[in-house]
């Protein structure tokens, strides 16, 4: 499951995409922009710079802003920075991969249905860019705009 601390990074990061490139924001207008509280989204920005994804400056013209270009971003590398594997179990993990004792993961029906789980997940968010993530909700901001007008 997604926790909030990833639902805030890429919320954040959504956020920083849709800037002019190179353009810096302000901690506290990403979080009061996306309903983030400021404090922990202070820590989330912390490990997205220790991880790459994002550039700091200090100091009065300071900010945040993209490391890379969003269509390089994969939204699957950030959930893992933030939240850890993508699998459902330990036993179904790639890269946290710890054995169940409670079952013969051979014959475990659970850990296989588990495995086809986490691959799915991985499929869709691995695949998935920034890009994409930011482009998609602006276009279902347009759409939106143009029902109304309609």
């Amino acid at each position: 499951m997604l926790t909030k601390k990833g639902k805030y990074g890429l919320k954040a990061l959504v956020h920083l995409a849709r800037l002019p490139v190179g353009q810096l924001a302000f901690v506290g207008d990403i979080a009061t922009g996306n309903n983030i509280p400021k404090k922990f989204l202070d820590a989330i920005l912390g490990e997205l710079r220790n991880a790459g994804f994002v550039q700091s400056r200090k100091g009065k013209e300071g900010g945040y802003r993209l490391a890379r270009p969003a269509d390089e971003i994969k939204i699957g590398h950030v959930v893992r920075v933030l939240d850890g594997p993508l699998a459902p179990i330990p036993c179904a993990s790639r890269t946290q991969y710890q054995r169940c004792e409670d079952c013969n993961e051979a014959t475990c029906q659970v850990r296989h249905l588990m495995l086809e789980v986490r691959q799915a997940i991985a499929e869709v968010l691995d695949q998935r860019s920034l890009a994409e993530m930011r482009d998609f909700a602006s276009d279902e901001d347009l759409s939106a705009a143009l029902k109304i007008q309609a």
